[in-house]
């Protein structure tokens, strides 16, 4: 069976709407072939906008929820127009769609009408100026579907790096490593990994501290805790080594010497894989292209999302690039493919993120 993918627009004021059309102009022949079926969910209007900016865009036709099928590539509306959304421009309807977009994703999702959802950028200001408060897609996600505990895992090319903790304070960090987080973070990675398609399923455990804390010198974490956790995996047939000092465990990864990577704070992990993923052109300076993958693991459904923000400084330009998005769909059509994703692992609620 072919996956049916929804992809949400996040804030129609940004890219969102562009790079959607353009990745659907770029996916053309796999969708007119029927190796890809995607279903747009956002605001209509800022759509059709920018199909009209952008050349040789593709068709793309409004259905409903309530119709029995869908076609290749469709568009549904996620709610009801209100102010016009103009864009750059900050708005709390704006913010109220990108809700409502992932809302009836998920509820599709939910229902079996779609495999998985791609959830373009949002802004977290506008969502929480229309009464969402939420940090971003996955407090909202893990609150829409009942998860009680996620793990975000950044991809690029064969650099997969999942987090033991992310939008925390570095103070907080050692306090969240513990052996319960650490254990499923590892078991989650090693199920997205199989989910992949990949047969060995290599994982290394990063090290908080530097050389793996010295032999306690720098501290103790990487022995007291993540030296057992890791040892019981290898007892019960997991491939983990580790802990691997941080300066060097990326490296690593980048020369296929392992799978993924679990890294222990947000900058640790995100640094190495943005930048490889993001392309500067050395004569501006600027970088012209994205790449990478946010996957969610932990959800009862499957996430990904593209590995940038709404760029409202150039939204409705016609210069975003679709890179990312394209690289976040070709993930969750892989996962997808693959037999239903697997109920995560237990975790105390004390050691929740």
């Amino acid at each position: 069976m072919i996956p049916h993918l929804a992809v949400t627009m996040g804030d129609p004021a940004g890219v969102g709407p562009e790079i959607i059309v353009k990745a659907c102009r770029k996916l053309k022949d796999r969708l007119d072939a029927g190796e890809l079926r995607l279903l747009i969910i956002g605001s209509t209007p800022a759509l059709r906008a920018a199909q009209d900016a952008i050349d040789n865009a593709p068709p793309i036709p409004e259905v409903t929820a309530d119709d029995a099928s869908w076609p290749a590539l469709a568009c549904l509306q996620a709610g009801p127009e209100g102010e016009p959304i103009r864009p750059g421009v900050l708005s709390m309807d704006a913010g109220r769609f990108a809700f409502l977009a992932v809302e009836r994703g998920v509820r599709l999702a939910q229902a079996g009408r779609i495999q998985g959802i791609v959830t373009a950028p949002l802004n977290k200001e506008a969502l929480n100026k229309a009464g969402y408060h939420y940090a971003g897609h996955t407090d909202m996600l893990a609150d829409l579907t009942g998860a009680r505990g996620s793990v975000m895992m950044l991809a690029h090319g064969n650099m997969r790096v999942s987090h033991v903790t992310t939008h925390v304070a570095l103070e907080e960090v050692p306090k969240r490593l513990t052996p319960e987080r650490l254990r499923y973070v590892i078991d989650l990675t090693d199920e997205a990994l199989r989910g992949l398609g990949l047969p060995r399923r290599r994982i290394a455990v990063a090290a908080l501290n530097p050389h793996a804390g010295e032999g306690g010198l720098f501290g103790r974490q990487d022995i007291d805790v993540s030296e057992p956790v890791i040892r019981r995996c290898v007892e019960e047939g997991l491939d983990v080594v580790g802990p691997v000092p941080g300066d060097t465990v990326f490296v690593k990864l980048r020369a296929g010497q392992f799978d993924a990577v679990v890294a222990m704070y947000h900058d640790q992990g995100h640094i190495p894989v943005k930048l490889l993923g993001f392309n500067v052109n050395p004569a501006t300076g600027a970088w012209d292209a994205l790449s990478g993958v946010n996957i969610t693991l932990g959800l009862p459904i499957i996430r990904t999302s593209v590995d940038h923000g709404t760029a409202f400084d150039i939204a409705g330009k016609g210069i975003a690039n679709e890179t990312s998005l394209i690289e976040a769909i070709d993930y969750a059509r892989a996962l997808a493919a693959c037999a239903a994703p697997a109920q995560p692992p237990a975790q105390p609620a004390e050691d929740l993120p």
